[in-house]
């Protein structure tokens, strides 16, 4: 039987990145003063570029090479070497060592862990179990100063600075009840509820007390004074005005006149290159800005009872359902949220930790609100509930959840199981 040779074709999709949109995804990842230094550093190196007139802001450290002068400077203090010293400050056995120092290592700028159990332990390739990195979370890191380091949300961020201040046992239940009491939909709801039980004033006082508090702790050292925000949001009679920060956002704009005179002469390869990549830069920085304002509004009017001081519960929202409303990738969302910052009253706060995706796909339900929801149950029962029957009367209730969701938001509030309690 002869071998016949046949030639096949097949037709196949494959997505192909190229430079200049490989550049634009790059842009859309850089925070606020790394995008303005690009742009210095691109209006220096580009002719085709003229940057408007305004005030220079730079955001390097220094420009000094002298090793002497440099020897005599202060050491700068970072949120990070700050809480290291403390750690080494206290008599750790070696394993609390380790988690502390990791943990420290894992916090954001604002001082916030923004990791669930999983992520925990896969910081520790699943050595350690998660109830003992959150003892030492608990009980070691959150004691550091300033207060409200390594809370898990703003509602414990918010109790943590609270406990600072003396307040009386009265007290500090109130403000227990106005955070976490599941059934509050936000501060007014919490007021006319808590009136049966506690007199008006007192409960003004631990409203206004909740409202003070500042969500960002970690951003008060040195190291974070370089933090700039894109987006501010000015609230005003019920309503939220948001909008993108255009202060010392240096405006670049293209020099029509050289390129006229480049091409009047025989312009070289090289000067076209530049004039293209001028003409890009404006074109991808403004939509850069134009994403950011449209990702951080969103955002804003999703948790517009938050940033008004209304409700310290977040509402449930995710990177795919913003991908969804804004008609763009989830990628590029996730590529908006790397730091990139919101001004509010209460201080900037990381965009990323606006969002809280909800864990059940039939009832929008954060992490928290579940974890209040559990912790709610238990306390309120004579019987010492099993995993299964918390999960159960959830479940009549809409929620749809797996006996594992249970146990694993029952272990991070650290409360054991039923055969333990």
């Amino acid at each position: 039987m002869a071998i016949k040779l046949v030639r096949e074709f097949q037709q196949k999709q494959q997505v192909t990145i190229t430079p200049q949109l490989k550049k634009s995804i790059d842009l859309l990842q850089l925070s606020r003063v790394e995008i303005i230094n690009k742009i210095h550093a691109e209006a220096q190196d580009n002719p085709f570029l003229i940057k408007e007139s305004g005030e220079d802001v730079s955001f390097n450290y220094y420009n000094n090479d002298d090793d002497e002068l440099l020897s005599n400077l202060a050491e700068i203090v970072t949120l990070q070497n700050s809480l290291e010293s403390q750690v080494n400050d206290l008599k750790l056995s070696k394993s609390q060592q380790e988690i502390a120092m990791t943990l420290v290592q894992s916090l954001d700028e604002s001082g916030l862990l923004q990791l669930n159990s999983e992520e925990l332990e896969e910081l520790f390739n699943h050595r350690i179990q998660v109830d003992k990195i959150l003892d030492v979370l608990i009980n070691i890191i959150q004691n550091f100063e300033p207060a409200g380091i390594g809370a898990r949300d703003f509602k414990e961020l918010i109790l943590l600075q609270l406990k600072r201040k003396n307040l009386g046992q009265s007290q500090l239940q109130l403000i227990n009840e106005i955070l976490y009491n599941p059934t509050f939909g936000d501060f007014q709801e919490a007021q006319n509820e808590l009136q049966k039980k506690f007199p008006l004033e007192e409960i003004s006082i631990a409203l206004d007390l909740i409202k003070s508090c500042d969500l960002s702790p970690g951003l008060d050292f040195q190291s974070t004074q370089y933090i700039q925000a894109d987006i501010e949001i000015i609230p005003s009679e019920g309503n939220l005005t948001i909008s993108f920060v255009e202060d010392n956002f240096p405006k670049l704009r293209f020099d029509k006149e050289l390129e006229n005179l480049t091409k009047k002469s025989k312009g070289s390869i090289k000067l076209k290159e530049k004039i293209l990549d001028a003409k890009w830069l404006i074109r991808s920085i403004n939509k850069r800005n134009e994403t950011v304002q449209k990702v951080g509004t969103l955002i804003c009017q999703k948790q517009s009872k938050f940033l008004l001081n209304e409700s310290i519960q977040l509402n449930s929202i995710s990177n795919i359902e913003l991908a969804k409303e804004l008609l763009v990738s989830p990628s590029t969302i996730s590529r908006i949220l790397r730091s990139k910052y919101i001004q509010t009253p209460n201080g900037i706060v990381l965009m990323k930790s606006l969002l809280s995706a909800s864990v059940s796909k039939t009832k929008k339900v954060t992490p928290m609100q579940l974890m209040e929801e559990i912790k709610e149950i238990i306390l309120n029962s004579s019987n010492k509930l099993s995993d299964q029957k918390i999960t159960e009367l959830l479940n009549r209730r809409g929620f749809s959840l797996a006996r594992r969701t249970i146990a694993k938001y029952r272990a991070m509030l650290l409360i054991p199981n039923s055969r333990k309690r």
